[in-house]
Protein backbone atom coordinates (compact mmCIF):
# COMPACT_ATOMS: atom_id res chain seq x y z
CA UNK A 1 0.00 0.00 0.00
CA UNK A 2 1.28 3.18 -0.80
CA UNK A 3 -0.67 5.84 0.69
CA UNK A 4 -1.76 6.10 4.21
CA UNK A 5 -5.06 7.74 4.27
CA UNK A 6 -7.07 7.49 1.58
CA UNK A 7 -10.60 9.55 0.77
CA UNK A 8 -12.06 6.33 1.56
CA UNK A 9 -10.55 5.78 4.54
CA UNK A 10 -11.53 9.23 5.65
CA UNK A 11 -15.07 8.48 4.63
CA UNK A 12 -15.53 5.36 7.13
CA UNK A 13 -15.96 6.62 10.97
CA UNK A 14 -12.84 5.17 11.93
CA UNK A 15 -10.94 6.36 9.65
CA UNK A 16 -12.30 9.82 10.89
CA UNK A 17 -11.74 9.45 14.34
CA UNK A 18 -8.20 8.98 14.10
CA UNK A 19 -7.48 12.00 11.45
CA UNK A 20 -9.46 14.13 13.71
CA UNK A 21 -7.64 13.68 16.65
CA UNK A 22 -4.07 13.65 14.65
CA UNK A 23 -4.96 16.78 13.22
CA UNK A 24 -6.60 18.35 16.13
CA UNK A 25 -3.82 17.78 18.11
CA UNK A 26 -1.17 18.90 15.76
CA UNK A 27 -3.04 22.25 15.30
CA UNK A 28 -3.87 22.87 19.08
CA UNK A 29 -0.56 24.96 19.37
CA UNK A 30 -1.25 27.34 16.63
CA UNK A 31 -1.56 30.45 18.04
CA UNK A 32 -4.43 32.07 16.70
CA UNK A 33 -6.16 28.62 16.75
CA UNK A 34 -5.30 28.57 20.84
CA UNK A 35 -8.33 30.75 21.56
CA UNK A 36 -10.91 28.05 20.19
CA UNK A 37 -12.53 25.30 22.85
CA UNK A 38 -10.62 22.19 21.53
CA UNK A 39 -14.21 20.57 21.27
CA UNK A 40 -15.02 22.94 18.54
CA UNK A 41 -11.79 22.89 16.52
CA UNK A 42 -12.52 19.50 16.57
CA UNK A 43 -15.60 19.70 15.19
CA UNK A 44 -14.86 22.02 12.48
CA UNK A 45 -11.76 19.54 12.05
CA UNK A 46 -14.12 16.87 11.11
CA UNK A 47 -16.41 18.96 9.28
CA UNK A 48 -13.66 19.43 6.78
CA UNK A 49 -12.55 16.28 6.46
CA UNK A 50 -16.27 14.54 6.09
CA UNK A 51 -17.28 17.15 3.89
CA UNK A 52 -14.40 17.15 1.61
CA UNK A 53 -14.14 13.11 1.26
CA UNK A 54 -17.81 12.95 0.77
CA UNK A 55 -17.45 15.08 -2.16
CA UNK A 56 -14.61 12.92 -3.15
CA UNK A 57 -16.15 10.43 -3.00
CA UNK A 58 -20.06 11.06 -3.84
CA UNK A 59 -19.87 14.52 -5.57
CA UNK A 60 -21.76 17.10 -3.42
CA UNK A 61 -25.40 17.28 -2.42
CA UNK A 62 -27.80 18.64 0.36
CA UNK A 63 -28.69 15.22 1.73
CA UNK A 64 -24.79 14.63 2.26
CA UNK A 65 -23.78 17.71 3.07
CA UNK A 66 -26.34 17.64 6.17
CA UNK A 67 -25.25 14.16 7.33
CA UNK A 68 -21.69 15.35 7.20
CA UNK A 69 -22.65 18.07 9.70
CA UNK A 70 -24.40 15.61 12.17
CA UNK A 71 -21.21 12.72 11.45
CA UNK A 72 -19.02 15.41 12.63
CA UNK A 73 -20.63 15.63 15.92
CA UNK A 74 -20.18 12.12 16.68
CA UNK A 75 -16.88 11.98 15.47
CA UNK A 76 -15.18 14.72 17.49
CA UNK A 77 -17.30 13.52 20.18
CA UNK A 78 -15.30 10.17 19.37
CA UNK A 79 -11.72 11.72 18.83
CA UNK A 80 -12.27 14.16 22.16
CA UNK A 81 -13.45 10.73 24.18
CA UNK A 82 -10.42 8.73 22.49
CA UNK A 83 -7.91 11.62 23.56
CA UNK A 84 -8.75 11.92 27.04
CA UNK A 85 -8.66 8.25 27.58
CA UNK A 86 -5.28 8.07 26.17
CA UNK A 87 -4.33 10.94 28.46
CA UNK A 88 -5.51 9.68 31.62
CA UNK A 89 -4.18 6.16 30.80
CA UNK A 90 -0.81 7.94 30.22
CA UNK A 91 -0.72 10.28 33.18
CA UNK A 92 -1.68 7.17 35.97
CA UNK A 93 1.40 5.45 34.40
CA UNK A 94 4.14 8.23 34.92
CA UNK A 95 2.55 8.69 38.52
CA UNK A 96 2.75 4.90 39.20
CA UNK A 97 6.38 4.83 37.32
CA UNK A 98 7.40 7.38 39.50
CA UNK A 99 5.49 6.37 42.84
CA UNK A 100 7.23 2.93 41.96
Amino acid sequence: MNEFITWSLLGTYAGAVAVTAMVTQFLKPVSFLKKLDTQLLSFIIALLILETSSLFLYGWNPENALLCILNSVAVSLASNGTYDILHKTVTVAEKEKNNG
